[in-house]
């Protein structure tokens, strides 16, 4: 089925599997502007991973060395919207609004994530940056916003004004001071990113699916709610927007979590 899918994205985004991880590869020359068809290919991986029951963790890399990506591809930019074949469901750089994704994305920066490049990041779940990355929002110098998540994600991650003088300026932000400001995870020499970022998702392969599923779940629907709304979420949780968190409740997995420990065996997950 990888074989097959990449054929399709050719030129523009490579799947490789490792075990139960995907890693997502985008490999547009020379830096990976997100353009339509890039956008699509993303998308395309990212339900690929949804819908497959090989993979349980998306690992987003780039196989560009300039850049994990440049942004928007601006000799598309006045028609980004026209798209011929239709809106994709992951908008911008095809994750920024896929909110259907439940399983988990690994960001693996390996260079420089520039506007709309920065935005792919802050839509995955958890960043690892080369020390020698950073992150830029220049968008206002090009007589733009950050709307493909910059604006609504990053002054949510760190301190308000840290994120807004970031857009106003377009000053970069180091991978020192990203982890710093808790946006990253950890950034380690550039040589040393692939092996951390898929000891890290092999280590998250451990968990029991759902139950990694229904977290990510969780937390989109408990963002902007009060402490005390967002702790109604066991008496309360219905519909559509909970059905994960709910299949969990009543899975065997959680029953064999909980005997594997008694037992102090490794749990044997069927994802049911």
């Amino acid at each position: 089925m990888i074989e097959r899918l990449n054929a399709d994205l050719a030129g523009f985004v490579e799947l490789h599997g490792h075990e139960r991880v995907l890693e997502i590869r985008m490999v547009k020359p020379k830096v990976n502007s997100i353009c339509r068809r890039l956008s699509r290919a993303m998308e395309r991986a990212a339900l690929f991973l949804q819908e497959s029951d090989d993979f349980q963790v998306g690992v987003v890399t780039s196989g560009q060395d300039r850049a994990f990506s440049a942004g928007l591809d601006f000799n598309e930019a006045e028609s980004f919207g026209d798209d011929p074949d239709g809106p994709t469901k992951g908008g911008f750089g095809g994750i920024t609004r896929l909110w259907e994704l439940k399983k988990p994305l690994i960001a693996a920066i390996n260079a420089p994530a520039i506007g709309g490049g920065m935005e792919l990041a802050l839509a995955c779940d958890l960043i690892v940056m080369a020390d020698t990355a950073y992150f830029e929002l220049p968008e206002l110098q090009r007589g733009l916003l950050p709307d493909g998540g910059g604006l609504q994600r990053l002054p949510r991650r760190i301190p308000y004004n840290v994120a807004t003088a970031m857009i106003w300026t377009g000053q970069k932000m180091t991978a020192a001071e990203a982890v710093s400001w808790g946006l990253v995870h950890r950034a380690v020499p550039a040589a040393e990113l692939r092996q951390t970022v898929m000891a890290i998702a092999q280590k998250m392969t451990r968990d029991a699916p759902l139950a990694q599923q229904a977290f990510k779940e969780v937390l989109r629907n408990v963002d902007g709610l009060s402490d005390r709304e967002a702790m109604q979420i066991g008496a309360t949780a219905s519909g559509p927007e909970y059905v994960t968190y709910a299949r969990m409740l009543a899975s065997e997995d959680m029953l064999e979590g909980q005997r594997a420990f008694l037992e102090r065996r490794p749990p044997r997950w069927s994802g049911r």
